[in-house]
């Protein structure tokens, strides 16, 4: 088994499976930071050498920071280049309409001291409300810190097509989008791919586990609502209620096991073939705290779906009602039950003075 990779540009050469970062942020329950810190090695050793993390998770960036530098001292400098790490700028909702081009480049290099590197392999722009302030001339600031070298490549995170293509006018060279893409979570072939593979963008999806869902944990398992303290979970029970009733998503999961079983490997490892095998997709994103579950997360590697397969999972997705509408539509809705669960200003916090007061 080899872990497949693929490159964005020349010279960012990437793992079709990117380890992510926002189980490590607060929202998630308690996390053994040192543990967390020293299992990102295994993950390298593994092959899987990227990883996803955000200015908005907090204490991600540091703590892949602090992975990187220990890797550095204790390997050299060649082990600690092999990792290549991916982030976002997400400005808060509140400071949207008068954020300043000097505050943008202030989370860059906030993001660049957290990492403890002198470039920033991909930064991916969001920005919550476009018809608030100038999200292109915000962008265009990131495009002066790509040409003074402080960031390798820019992409965009969680837009359709409506919502990207005013940067690509702008003469912004785009080489990625992240996007939720599961088998539950079509959305992004509604469009956004074919459109993509135009203007020389590749995807790199979210949420190919649906937090958890996608795993033999839920196999003929009833319904639990909505009651979570996991934030996570509650975001994704909502795309499963979108999907179908919970009787169509244990149908989906038998079907995903009964593939599994063909080749011998897990359901999850299915769920993640078949992301990867949709167009335009460069890699999937499978969150991750520890390293417990690696070697689950490796039998991707080890699987082919042929159209037999596909055809099967397939049946059962012809019968689903959604989610429906543009990447991220229902999540952008700030008004609706998927909206009103986002938090929205998370870049500032007491300790960091980057953006000033927050509103």
């Amino acid at each position: 088994m080899s872990v497949a990779t693929i490159e964005l540009r020349p010279g960012h050469r990437i793992s079709r499976v990117i380890r992510g970062g926002w189980q490590l942020a607060g929202d998630h329950g308690d996390v053994d930071r040192a543990t967390a810190i020293a299992d990102m090695e295994a993950f390298v050793d593994a092959g899987i050498t990227t990883f996803d993390c955000a200015d908005i998770y907090t204490g991600v960036e540091e703590m892949i920071g602090a992975f990187m530098a220990d890797l550095r001292q204790r390997r050299g400098a060649e082990a600690a280049d092999r990792v290549v790490v991916h982030t976002k700028l997400v400005p808060d909702l509140g400071r949207l309409p008068d954020l300043r081009a000097d505050e943008v480049e202030a989370i860059i290099d906030r993001s660049l001291k957290r990492l403890q590197v002198d470039r920033l392999d991909l930064v991916q722009f969001y920005w919550w409300d476009t018809s608030l302030g100038d999200p292109v001339a915000a962008m265009e600031v990131l495009k002066r810190c790509q040409a003074a070298g402080k960031i390798r490549n820019l992409g965009v995170t969680n837009w359709d097509v409506a919502d990207t293509r005013p940067f690509v006018e702008a003469g912004i060279d785009l080489v990625s989008t992240q996007v939720q893409y599961s088998v539950l979570d079509r959305r992004p072939a509604g469009g956004l791919a074919d459109w993509a593979a135009q203007a020389d963008m590749q995807l790199l999806c979210y949420g190919t586990l649906a937090g958890g869902f996608l795993t033999e944990g839920w196999l003929g398992k009833p319904d639990p609502g909505f009651a979570f303290e996991n934030r996570s979970l509650v975001k994704y029970r909502l795309i499963i209620d979108e999907f179908g009733p919970w009787a169509l998503f244990q149908e989906l999961l038998e079907a995903l096991k009964a593939v599994g079983d063909r080749h011998g490997v897990s359901l999850s490892s299915v769920a993640t073939a078949w992301v990867l095998d949709q167009p335009q997709v460069a890699a999937a994103i499978v969150g991750a705290r520890y390293a417990r579950h690696l070697p689950k997360t490796l039998q991707v590697f080890d699987v082919t779906l042929d159209a037999e397969d596909h055809a099967r999972i397939g049946v059962v997705i012809a019968k689903a009602g959604g989610p429906n509408g543009p990447v991220f539509g229902l999540e952008g809705d700030r008004t609706n039950r998927h909206g009103r669960i986002m938090k929205y200003n998370l870049n500032t916090n007491p300790d960091d003075a980057v953006l000033g007061t927050q509103t």
